[in-house]
């Protein structure tokens, strides 16, 4: 009631709330439906102005504050939850995929000869097609197959760098949060040769601020190299609706150069969710959130262990990942083609979501890019793999209920593969004997000829 009252009091405060308000103009905040006032709080204005996003509008200083607030918050988060040289940031309207695009168009203007983006390989489409929409051209590096992990190849990177020409690439565009097998990037080693060859640094830190191992490579990156901005969703760190995002960085004139590129004024709605949630859980509240998510993290890694080996096949060993786990589905794979991705089927219809079924040797062709191995994150990862996070919110409850329904999965693909197993040895083998008799009258029928 009281974070009410407060968004009621800056409500107040924009024109199309006064009493005795006249207006001409083309947008003057009017809204036909009292439900649609009311989710909004009658905050109806937006933020920013059509030159600059974080710009104060003389006609909305309730919203306009609003926006100043939620940045600030944010900031706040961001540092505590372990990037604490990190200068500036600010919410922005849209979903991860399309803030990148926003960043890669900033440094556009900084760099006008450049066309190749390098991009340390993730099978995750927005971030990809980020680059496709900002008109740049991706160079993937593929990743190395450390044990069950796949890391970055810095070799491969500097060598790109040095066959393009440092001043023909616009960036390097790396990745912290991602699914297991594969790790965050080697950012301290890649902010080290961005520093060396003058070349900006854009890091997808997607749901990487619920991690302190992500913000702590983010903060390493920064300190020993150069890291220019970092961008991370609102709805997978902070638990609010999809279409936000921050845009943060360490040069507080960049990230206000990425707020002056969006056009226009932009809606409200992701500012408000995210300040009322940090109003509500306080800082304190947001700790104990990433501190619960950790601890779920060992239990989930623990359970799903003994899972695995009950049914014959292993928890990948992926360290260096804080998030994400996966176990291999090899004997599953084995014994049928189709029965990996069926296993994916199974899950969702039994109500489990999230959860990733990765087949071997999918292929997927995305913006005229095609990828070997897709959503491996590599063209012949060793074998077949499911998927599961531990990601901020998640419940000692859901993580039961997952074991239990994957193991009752696991046991009904068995039990199915056995059985299809058997009818192709039956059907073998009436082959073998079919063909035995087809000889035998044969061969009668040519004693008879004779």
């Amino acid at each position: 009631s009281t974070i009410e009252l407060f968004l009621h009091e800056l409500a107040i405060m924009d024109s199309n709330n006064f009493l005795g308000n006249c207006g001409v103009g083309e947008r003057e905040g009017r809204v036909a439906s009292g439900l649609v006032a009311r989710r909004h709080y009658r905050l109806i204005h937006g933020i920013g102005r059509s030159g600059d996003i974080s710009a104060v509008q003389p006609k909305a200083a309730g919203s306009s504050l609003l926006n100043k607030l939620t940045n600030s918050v944010v900031l706040d988060i961001i540092k505590l939850a372990g990037v604490r040289t990190v200068t500036n940031c600010f919410v922005v309207p849209m979903a991860t995929g399309m803030s990148l695009t926003l960043c890669f168009l900033t440094l556009r203007h900084k760099r006008p000869k450049a066309k190749y983006i390098i991009w340390p390989r993730i099978d995750q489409k927005s971030c990809f097609k980020s680059m496709i929409t900002a008109g740049f051209e991706p160079v993937v590096i593929e990743n190395v197959l450390e044990g069950d992990e796949l890391r970055t190849d810095i070799e491969a990177v500097e060598a790109k760098i040095k066959a393009l020409g440092a001043e023909n690439i616009l960036c390097v565009h790396s990745t912290t949060s991602c699914f297991a097998p594969r790790v965050p990037d080697r950012l301290e080693e890649l902010a080290v040769i961005c520093a060396n060859y003058d070349i900006p640094h854009i890091v997808n830190n997607a749901y990487g601020v619920q991690s302190s191992k992500c913000m702590h490579l983010i903060q390493q990156g920064a300190r020993v190299g150069r890291i220019d901005a970092f961008v991370q969703s609102l709805d997978k760190n902070f638990m609010v609706p999809v279409g936000g995002a921050i845009i943060a960085g360490f040069n507080e004139s960049f990230i206000q150069d990425i707020s002056k590129m969006y056009p226009g004024r932009a809606s409200a709605s992701p500012s408000l969710d995210v300040l009322i949630t940090l109003l509500s859980l306080g800082a304190s509240g947001y700790k104990q959130l990433l501190k619960e998510r950790k601890e779920m993290f060992s239990y989930l890694s623990s359970e799903l262990k003994k899972l695995a080996d009950n049914h014959n096949e292993r928890l990948l060993d992926t360290p260096h990942n804080p998030i994400s786990l996966a176990m291999s589905l090899k004997n599953l794979d084995e014994n049928n083609d189709a029965a990996v991705t069926q296993l994916g089927s199974m899950l969702f219809t039994r109500q489990v979501s999230g959860a990733r079924v990765v087949p071997c040797g999918s292929v997927q062709t995305v913006n005229n890019y095609t990828f070997k191995g897709f959503m491996s994150h590599a063209n012949d990862y060793p074998c077949a793999y499911l998927n599961a996070a531990s990601a901020i919110g998640i419940k000692k409850q859901d993580v039961d209920v997952f074991l239990k329904r994957l193991d009752k999965c696991l046991k009904t693909s068995r039990k199915e593969a056995k059985k299809e197993k058997s009818v192709n040895e039956i059907n073998t083998d009436l082959v073998i004997k079919g063909d035995t008799v087809l000889v035998e009258v044969c061969q009668v029928c040519i004693g008879l000829a004779l």
